[in-house]
């Protein structure tokens, strides 16, 4: 049987790569799609040897978007983490890296007309029905990846990408502090339970008798650890609005500790069983904004001013990431903007084989 040919962009956002289709591109029909989609990449199999897939969670993702009907947005983007060892795929998040790729995807394909100098888009974000602008170098009217701006975790330099988030607050959740607390304790352990854009559960490194400052690879082999984790975090999913999450990825758990250089906080985040090479986008925004909130398991750790809007480096196992977050003059979170860089690495069709998609179906 000939296999499929689906047109897809392969990109990275960020510090995360994912294979982008214009969603008329895919089937319909959401457990096709996810066949589909496990077969792009490659999964079940630790390695996704028969697929795009590069063996790990920030290299397992797909991005779909379409042009928008909404008066508010330009394009719409559903995100789907695919995972690497296990035949399932959730859209329960957001992926802010892969986020800096679609303003970039939509110019590509024609979805956004290219304005001189620079190009803003605006993104509905499925996933939790929120809302981001991107702002995008097009010198001349056509995109361009060359710049200056270098990002902790992607070598070399790019054009900048600006993300503006605005009511993220609560997007899986429903609310900021979806516990109704600003600390929890589950198994012994003081939490903080919060979602500014991804669910997060943060937990303070030395509670759990670590440093923070492990190395990623010395935390991937902890499995005492990790065995500790994954219990807070089932217990913290349901509380959360999440409902049963063992076959999800969120929430995400994040160690906390005192800033090592000249960051605000330390961190160390596992997605949600591996530890992240650095952090996510909108990780970062929801760590960052633990931060500022008194009596959250960051405060006392954080390092932070007194000022209306924060920038607030969250570091982590390979370098940094700064978050800008504003409030309002109650000093109640009201926005959050970041700066990414994207990358066009391929164009062309993925193959996937016959059987999963026959021609013949529609």
């Amino acid at each position: 049987m000939r296999q499929r040919r689906i047109p897809c962009l392969l990109m990275r956002g960020g510090t995360s790569k994912a294979a982008c289709f214009l969603a008329e591109d895919l089937p319909q029909d959401k457990d096709l799609r996810d066949r589909v989609l496990l077969a792009v990449m490659g999964s079940p199999d630790s390695r996704q040897i028969d697929g795009l897939g590069g063996g790990d969670p920030l290299t397992s993702k797909v991005a779909i978007i379409r042009r928008s009907a909404r008066q508010d947005a330009d394009v719409d983007y559903l995100f789907a983490q695919v995972n690497v060892d296990r035949a399932s795929v959730d859209y329960g998040q957001n992926c802010g890296n892969i986020l800096a790729a679609v303003g970039p995807f939509a110019l590509e394909r024609g979805l956004v007309k290219a304005s001189a100098s620079f190009t803003e888009v605006r993104i509905y974000m499925e996933n939790t029905g929120q809302l981001a602008t991107a702002r995008v170098a097009t010198p001349q009217g056509e995109i361009d990846y060359d710049g200056e701006l270098k990002i902790d975790g992607v070598p070399g330099t790019a054009a900048e990408v600006l993300l503006n988030f605005s009511d993220i607050a609560g997007s899986s959740c429903g609310a900021l502090l979806p516990t109704g607390s600003v600390r929890d304790v589950f198994d012994g352990i003081e939490v903080t339970c919060i979602d500014n854009g991804m669910p997060v559960v943060l937990l303070r490194a030395a509670d759990l008798g670590r440093s923070g400052y492990e190395t990623r690879e010395q935390l991937d082999s902890d499995e005492e650890l990790k065995a500790r984790l994954e219990s807070i975090r089932l217990q913290a999913g349901p509380l959360m609005n999440l409902g049963e999450v063992s076959q999800r990825t969120v929430p995400k758990m994040t160690l906390l500790a005192e800033p090592r250089a000249d960051g605000a906080i330390s961190s160390r985040t596992f997605i949600p069983h591996r530890c992240h090479a650095s952090i996510g986008v909108l990780g970062a925004v929801s760590v960052a904004s633990a931060c500022v909130l008194p009596g959250s398991v960051a405060d006392g750790l954080a390092r932070i001013g007194n000022q209306r809007d924060w920038r607030l480096s969250v570091e982590h196992p390979t370098g940094e990431f700064s978050v800008l977050l504003q409030c309002d003059e109650r000093h109640q979170l009201t926005g959050a903007g970041l700066l990414r860089t994207a990358r066009l690495i391929f164009s062309g069709e993925v193959q996937i084989p016959g059987g999963i998609w026959p021609l013949s179906s529609v």
